[in-house]
């Protein structure tokens, strides 16, 4: 038994509770109860709203996500939910929220390399898709994402069919959108990776808060280094997070 499944083991039954539950399962639920205890140390929770949820290898169309009326912090592998991309439970104790389904099911069903989407209505990305030219190209995290950000329209709690396939359009092949007025949305090819681009992106987004004026009082590196940097940055590619994912975790560990 690893060390983080150790950590989970104290606040769980068997995993027999189950019932049969292939390697790849396993591991999705270890990583993604991880992300949600990451996230919520790192104060990206907002009561027991926004979700983080995970694909689950070989089994099309099924993903993982929170169970509805938990705060992050209460996140284990065992109470995580299985839906499908229709918001119906497979597995678990229910219920799952609504909007959790209109976004994630829409994302995971249109995106089959976004094997982890991360929602949150973390402060700074709210504020700052609250801003009108969005996020500038002020610090290095920011500009991890000059061509990968995408732009989304507030209209309201729910995202009825026609929205969700706004939403879809408007974030395309990229890997982050700001929704106005309401969040943040980060598609992974992995756990780890999804955790590390929303970490990038909420410091991003902090940077730039705490400049004053940001179109009048501030450097701006030009274009080419923009990309240049850009394209730096993506070098890993689907390994991105990878590395860090580790060392995240054993910040957990010795919480």
């Amino acid at each position: 038994m690893s060390e983080i499944e150790h950590y989970f083991s104290i606040h769980n039954r068997s995993w027999d509770c189950l019932g049969e539950l292939t390697t790849e399962e396993k591991r999705v639920r270890i990583d993604l109860a991880t992300c949600y205890r990451l996230a919520a140390k790192m104060n990206w929770d907002d009561g027991i709203y926004t979700h983080i949820s995970a694909a689950i290898p070989n089994q099309p169309d099924v993903y993982l996500i929170n169970q509805f009326g938990l705060r992050f912090d209460e996140v284990t592998p065992l109470n995580l939910v299985k839906v499908n991309i229709l918001g119906i439970v497979l597995m678990g104790a229910g219920p799952a929220n609504v909007s959790g389904f209109a976004i994630h099911g829409a994302v995971h069903a249109a995106r089959k390399d976004a094997m982890c989407v991360f929602h949150l209505h973390n402060e700074s990305s709210i504020a700052v898709s609250a801003q009108a030219k969005g996020l500038l190209p002020l610090s290095q995290h920011a500009m991890r994402f000059y061509q990968d950000l995408a732009y989304h329209p507030y209209q309201g709690l729910a995202l009825s069919a026609d929205e969700q396939n706004e939403l879809i359009g408007n974030l395309g092949a990229k890997k982050a959108l700001l929704l106005k007025n309401h969040g943040s949305l980060v598609c992974g090819t992995s756990v780890q990776q999804a955790f590390y681009l929303m970490h990038t992106l909420d410091k991003a987004c902090s940077i730039q808060l705490k400049v004053r004026d940001p179109m009048n009082d501030a450097i701006y590196p030009d274009e080419h280094i923009c990309n240049k940097t850009y394209q730096q940055l993506c070098l890993d590619g689907d390994a991105e997070g990878q590395i860090e994912w580790p060392a995240f975790e054993r910040w957990l560990l010795n919480s």
